[in-house]
């Protein structure tokens, strides 16, 4: 009968250990709302989610550390504001967006344009964190004549087709509302591949394709890109720099109106256009509604 309450009392505790082990488990990776859990010496946690692989925006180093433009400046304000604990999570561009928005993360970064869509799902900070440069890929030998976006607009040149709820898609609706004397020819289409938009503007199905330049880079310049055996045949404009933004939950206010004060104090200290010269190489931001 003792062997059996010992087994008994052996086996209760085990069950304890695994269930307090369990809960520390879990406690890594759940996430805690900037209203709610507090970090070390009492700090209120904020979980920054960035993509792992859009550089140099948002990525992860060869030490697993998080890093890039957009998180160099979310560290920048996490100094401004001791007040809270930032804990910056790698996760996908679905992840991120569906987790801000349901509270699993606090902040989302991810070289985000500010579109009347997501508008409606997050607060957007007044200050942008960075800019991304847009434009068009064009023929090779078409850019002796087209320079910019006026004058793709003017030969009656015709866009790769482009997704309605993409925000790339709403850049254009404002320019040929701007235009409407020339607008840029452009279709509504859900289903194409980046090699599929290459391919058609050599065959002259279309004439250009409207992407950010740092894709163009990678797929096409780059030493590595998977299309670099079209580098010879295209070329790429710039049309101008579009302000990218960190997405916050709807329920974290004041931590939103914090962070944007920070932004713009960053801002006015210079430390952005210092970021962006360290991680861009130019101050992108100089760039913003110059056509």
């Amino acid at each position: 009968m003792m062997k059996l309450k010992t087994a008994i009392k052996a086996v209760l505790i085990a069950g304890t250990v695994g269930i307090a082990l369990t809960a520390a488990g879990c406690g890594g990776n759940k996430s805690d709302s900037a209203k709610g859990a507090s970090g070390n010496g009492g700090k209120k946690i904020v979980k920054v989610a960035h993509t792992p692989h859009y550089f140099p925006y948002d990525f992860v180093d060869d030490n697993n550390k998080s890093d890039g433009m957009e998180v160099a400046v979310m560290k920048e304000v996490a100094k401004k504001l001791p007040q809270y604990e930032f804990q910056f999570v790698p996760t996908s561009d679905d992840d991120l967006l569906i987790g801000v928005e349901s509270g699993k993360y606090d902040i989302g970064t991810k070289g985000a344009w500010k579109t009347p869509a997501r508008e409606k799902k997050y607060i957007f900070p007044k200050n942008n964190i960075a800019a991304s440069v847009i434009g068009v890929t064009i023929r090779k030998e078409d850019a002796n004549t087209i320079k910019n976006l006026d004058d793709f607009a003017k030969a009656g040149k015709k866009l790769v087709p482009i997704a309605p709820q993409n925000a790339q898609y709403q850049v254009i609706e404002d320019y040929n509302a701007a235009h409407p004397d020339h607008p840029v020819k452009l279709e509504a289409s859900e289903n194409f591949q980046v090699a599929d938009a290459y391919t058609w503007v050599l065959e002259g199905r279309y004439d250009g394709y409207f992407s950010i330049e740092l894709a163009y880079k990678k797929n096409v310049e780059a030493p590595d890109a998977p299309y670099k055996d079209f580098k010879d045949k295209l070329s790429y404009f710039r049309y101008k720099a579009i302000p990218t933004y960190t997405v916050i939950n709807k329920n974290d206010k004041e931590l939103a109106e914090q962070v944007d004060k920070a932004l713009g104090e960053l801002k006015q200290e210079g430390k952005i256009a210092e970021l962006e010269n360290k991680y861009f190489g130019e101050e992108v931001s100089k760039l913003i509604d110059v056509k």
